[in-house]
């Protein structure tokens, strides 16, 4: 609880900044070790595919359910968090993490790798909710670079074991894969969870005064906030840019096997990997360093005018990759272009949150916005039916860069002079 203005408990001492950078740093290892059970998952399709012959867009649906279920509860757990501490929900998370992981290694039915999913997406949902909820807790006065770090730690966590993942499911088969990853990350996030805390009244410094940046001093309520207008903008936004991000997430490997560049070596400085391996290494580097460094960028020019930047990058990157992706070279190139635009949502979105509505309920609010993430999974089934109806990936692509680029014109022209707006009046009230 930070809101040290209506607190009657005595202040704690303010902790030094190296405390509260160590308790970033165990958030972010928890967020690497969730990473793969999203972030791994489109390399185990064909081998799934291959083995029980069910068709792509049946088998993606288990994707949508993880991250319905990852995001979709945050809202709960966050409550959990800002009731009883950070401790007992990653604690549970890892657990979860550990069995879901352990399903799948033993599913034959399409129902058992949805089950393996959505046990899993509750666990992972369980760690990310708590992780950056506590990050923007302990760092009122960096908020965007605090969120946008532990962000990272979930969008490049899985960079380094993209190769071991792919030659572990050749050589030991994909079960094997699922069963000794999700055991070993779960266990990990286990021992990691009992070293988070959360801050104390006064152990942290007050919110940065800075022009470019609106922060409020009133805590809303969760359930002011749901009734809130400015609120379903902001969901309406995370909805639209997410899908696209989501859909490239979830089809990686598919759309580079159909556009024939999955197997095609590519050197760039000075490495050779196979397009595909290539791309999804880089994509998950960009994914993460794009994080704290849009973050870093929002807490210095304000969170708008970094949407407007980053979404029109986005929009411009998936169409260029639409244009040119059929080259092994530019495929790799360009999916790193457009996860490096796409990533900063998870640093963005819950940095404005928290500065329009209060730190108080930081974790249950930030929650409620990340659900969007889950709406816009739901749109990945959609991508691959539209997929297989038409034969190519041209329709996908299309309305994935004209969502974003209504996105980053909604932030600037109507999502900015409207928080401005409701920013003055809460403090007004406060």
């Amino acid at each position: 609880m930070t809101d040290t203005v209506h607190t009657a408990a005595p202040a704690a001492a303010r902790v030094s900044d190296t405390y509260r950078w160590v308790q970033l740093a165990i958030g972010v290892g928890a967020m690497v070790m969730i990473a793969n059970y999203q972030y791994g998952w489109t390399f185990f399709v064909p081998d799934i595919q291959k083995q029980f012959g069910w068709d792509r867009a049946s088998i993606q649906w288990a994707f949508t359910l993880f991250v319905l279920f990852e995001t979709w509860l945050v809202p709960v757990e966050g409550w959990f968090v800002d009731k009883y501490g950070p401790r007992i929900v990653v604690l549970v998370g890892g657990i979860l993490c550990a069995i879901g992981w352990a399903i799948n290694a033993q599913a034959t039915t399409l129902n058992g790798f949805y089950l393996g999913m959505i046990i899993a997406g509750i666990g992972a949902g369980g760690v990310y909710g708590t992780c950056v909820g506590n990050a923007l807790k302990w760092f009122p006065d960096k908020r965007g670079l605090a969120a946008g770090i532990t962000a990272a730690g979930f969008g490049a966590g899985s960079a380094l074991t993209v190769a071991p993942i792919q030659a572990m499911i050749k050589n030991d088969g994909f079960q094997n894969t699922f069963l000794y990853f999700g055991l070993g990350q779960g266990i990990i996030i286990v021992i990691l969870s009992f070293l988070m805390f959360a801050p104390k009244a006064g152990q942290v410094p007050p919110p940065v005064v800075n022009a470019a940046l609106q922060q409020t001093r009133r805590n809303y309520a969760p359930t002011e906030v749901l009734r809130h207008p400015i609120f379903w903008l902001m969901y309406f936004m995370f909805v639209i840019v997410g899908a696209g991000g989501l859909m490239v997430t979830a089809n990686l490997k598919p759309i580079a096997v159909d556009w024939k560049v999955d197997s095609v070596p590519v050197t760039l400085m000075a490495m050779t990997m196979t397009a595909v391996t290539f791309a999804a290494t880089i994509d998950r580097v960009l994914n993460g360093l794009t994080r704290p460094f849009f973050g870093w960028i929002s807490d210095m020019i304000g969170r708008e005018n970094t949407m407007f930047i980053a979404f029109g990058m986005e929009g411009v990157g998936i169409y260029l990759l639409y244009l040119w992706g059929h080259d092994p070279v530019w495929f790799v190139l360009l999916s790193g272009f457009v996860f490096f635009a796409w990533g900063e949502i998870y640093s963005l979105f819950p940095s404005t949150c928290t500065d329009t509505f209060g730190s108080k309920f930081a974790t249950t609010n930030a929650g409620l916005l990340y659900t969007a993430k889950g709406t816009a999974a739901l749109l990945v089934p959609a991508a691959n039916y539209m997929q297989q109806s038409s034969g190519t990936w041209d329709m996908v692509f299309i309305v994935a860069a004209g969502a974003n680029i209504l996105a980053s014109l909604l932030a600037i022209i109507v999502l900015k002079p409207w928080r401005k707006v409701v920013v003055e009046k809460s403090m007004a009230t406060a």
